[in-house]
């Protein structure tokens, strides 16, 4: 369970071991955005050293987008460290996808010899950051893309831009467009059966706006929820773990159904449950690493 992802910039060994030692549940180190182009060759030499360091929590890299051409170059740098996974900015669609896990078989087949496990690399995609990744939300499907896709993450400043839109500057609610990428890019997620990751929330200080959005973003389905600073993994948490009653509730609808496996409906509580009740009530106990059977 990944409920919080902590980006990091890459060409800086400070602030990694600073957020190394939160307690987020993974961190993204940031070849993309964080980086200037005259230090993107230094950062990647420091991620080969960062990388092959013992890890306290899952390791992702945002390399630059495809467009750059510096994904190779990229990858070449970080590949031998074995990433758990790979952020591919500004994902303009499916074949995006497919194109950076050609690029991903390659390296991982390179560095076979060494151990990597082909296939093992996982690709969490940014799929709203231009008009066109938002338009291909809409038009095509992401399922069975490629085995490797782990998750989808939407994301609000680069679609600003795309769309020649105002800035929010800090303001409590999505406008009309970006709310439509936002539930896009969850119910995509959903249809192509991997993880829907919500955005990062820019107001590094507003700890409230920040918790207040990653509640709203479990409730809408969200397994996780980007982040920028340490003090938001905490929040964070709170949000995307389970509250013990809950836990209770679906650790009853796990036992009325295993006690009648050929039952569609249930009464529990004086209330009818069924399937999606059930699946449901899975889910919640997913996040906990509480097994249904229990």
């Amino acid at each position: 369970m990944m409920r919080s992802l902590l980006f990091v910039p890459a060409d800086s060994r400070r602030k990694f071991e600073k957020a190394s030692m939160s307690k987020a549940d993974a961190l993204i180190l940031d070849l993309e955005d964080s980086v200037a182009p005259a230090m993107k060759a230094e950062a990647r030499e420091l991620l080969g050293s960062l990388l092959a360091a013992p890890r306290r929590q899952k390791l992702f890299v945002r390399v630059n987008a495809l467009e750059t051409g510096l994904v190779p170059l990229d990858l070449a740098a970080i590949m031998p460290g074995g990433p758990d996974g790979i952020v591919l900015p500004k994902c303009s669609g499916p074949d995006a996808v497919r194109q950076l896990g050609h690029y991903l078989d390659v390296g991982e087949a390179w560095q076979d010899a060494s151990g990597a496990q082909v296939g093992s690399t996982r690709i969490l995609a940014i799929v709203t950051e231009t008009a066109e990744s938002v338009r291909a939300l809409a038009a095509c499907s992401y399922a069975n893309v490629s085995p490797r896709l782990w998750g989808m993450m939407w994301g609000r400043e680069d679609l600003t831009a795309s769309l020649g839109a105002s800035p929010n500057n800090g303001g409590d609610s999505y406008r009309e467009p970006i709310r439509l990428a936002r539930n896009l890019c969850l119910i995509a997620a959903a249809a192509a059966g991997v993880e829907a990751i919500d955005a990062v929330a820019p107001d590094i200080d507003n700890l409230h706006a920040i918790a207040v959005e990653a509640q709203e973003a479990r409730r809408d389905g969200f397994s996780g929820k980007a982040i920028i600073h340490p003090t938001h993994v905490e929040p964070v948490h709170a949000a995307f773990t389970p509250a013990p009653e809950e836990v209770a509730w679906a650790l009853r609808v796990c036992e009325a159904f295993a006690s009648q496996p050929d039952a569609g409906v249930l009464k529990l509580d004086g209330k009818m449950v069924d399937k999606p009740h059930l699946r449901a009530a899975e889910r919640i106990l997913g996040q906990t690493n509480w097994p249904a059977s229990a």
